[in-house]
């Protein structure tokens, strides 16, 4: 089996958000050989920091253990992150045969190990391993924790994965899952997502000043930014020019919130700049 190029794909058909994190289609430790079953997980990350800020930790790894670690990342608003689609380091040693590293597809989804699973979350997690199921011919029954096929660990916690299975059943057969039946509604930021421009290095005009006064209002612009600045802050929330020092303070920003460190303000960014 080559490089799982169709997850973007698979992941959006939940109707959740999607975002395709850099280099994913070519990311992994080799192909991935077979698809087999699928296995749950929750990061253990921090308990605050955003939607996803395990990105880095699941992508590139951990000391004694290179990344990727999952194929796929799941923020606490159901937002879908494509990590990898080569073979993951996720499940080892495995008890089941068919959830190897070599055999299953990885979620970690974000929860520090103890914080209350919100409902969209849950309803992307249950609605991505339902189109995991699909697009690889699994039944629901191959959909597992990771404490179920390795007994080293306790994840995803205080879910009931019988009632989970059931679930993700009901929806491979058509079935409304229970609980939130879809994500939220569109808000008025994504309403005017599609109207606002890339902002990058270089860049002057009054876009780059909404970025400024966004992140501002966000609490990523140190004192330190504006020092030196004629008329102190004032001067600088009123710069059009988008410069090396904002740059720096938006990849901070990304890196908070769990999203792809380019520098970039783009849907991903604005996403989460603009949310009230």
């Amino acid at each position: 089996m080559p490089f799982l190029t169709q997850l973007a794909d698979v992941a959006r058909r939940t109707g959740h958000p999607v975002t395709e994190v850099g280099g994913w289609k070519t990311r992994g430790h080799g192909p991935q050989p077979e698809v087999k079953g699928i296995v749950c997980h929750h990061t253990a990350g921090p308990a605050a920091g955003g939607d996803y800020p395990s990105l880095a930790v699941v992508r590139d790894g951990r000391p004694g253990l290179d990344g990727p670690l999952s194929h796929f990342g799941l923020g606490r608003s159901g937002h879908v992150y494509v990590i990898a689609a080569g073979r993951c380091w996720h499940n080892a040693p495995s008890t089941s045969p068919q959830h190897t590293n070599s055999s299953s597809i990885g979620i970690e989804a974000e929860n520090d190990g103890s914080q209350p699973w919100p409902a969209v979350q849950l309803d992307a997690y249950r609605k991505l391993c339902a189109e995991l199921c699909r697009e690889f011919g699994l039944p629901a029954s191959r959909v597992k924790a990771h404490r179920e096929v390795n007994t080293a660990k306790p994840d995803p916690h205080s879910i009931d994965m019988n009632d989970f299975r059931a679930a993700v059943a009901a929806l491979v057969n058509g079935a409304p899952a229970p609980g939130p039946t879809g994500p939220p509604g569109p808000t008025w930021t994504e309403d005017i997502l599609r109207e606002l421009p890339l902002i990058r290095l270089g860049d002057d005009n009054y876009d780059v000043k909404t970025v400024r006064g966004c992140l501002f209002a966000r609490g990523h612009v140190p004192p330190t930014a504006y020092a030196g600045i004629q008329d102190g802050l004032e001067g600088w929330l009123k710069t059009t020019q988008c410069d090396n020092g904002l740059v720096e303070l938006v990849r901070g920003f990304q890196r908070a919130e769990g999203i792809d460190e380019d520098g970039l303000v783009g849907p991903a960014t604005w996403a989460p700049l603009l949310r009230v």
